[in-house]
């Protein structure tokens, strides 16, 4: 049997900007997403502190350092420029894996989303 686990989370970062005419997807700093263990074009789920939205969506990089964190295409609908949201992505595992397994938890600066 398989059960589906916490892999990695972004802990509250503000969202930088909403692009409704990209083709899809969320931007996150390229620091966040290495420090997160995120990969390119991962599934995630994003939760709307502000608003209570949860949907999901995949993960590109941004430039790394630059705080960035944009929704775009449809998701952008879901939040607003300054909104405090989390990024969270899951993985399959056997119950022996996950007795054993270490999520990658970040928690960066809420007002710059900077990891220090």
């Amino acid at each position: 049997m398989q059960i589906e686990i916490l892999k990695s989370k972004i802990h509250r970062v503000k969202v930088t900007g909403a692009d409704l005419n990209y083709i899809g997807s969320i931007t996150i700093d390229e620091a966040l997403l290495e420090a997160a263990n995120i990969f390119e074009g991962e599934k995630v789920s994003i939760v709307n502190i502000n608003n209570g939205e949860r949907f999901e969506t995949y993960a590109i990089p941004g430039p790394r350092n630059s705080g960035v964190i944009t929704l775009n295409g449809p998701a952008a609908r879901k939040v607003q420029k300054d909104d405090i949201i989390i990024i969270i992505a899951y993985a399959l595992a056997t119950m022996e894996e996950a007795k054993n397994f270490k999520p990658s938890v970040i928690f960066p600066n809420e007002e710059n989303n900077s990891l220090t």
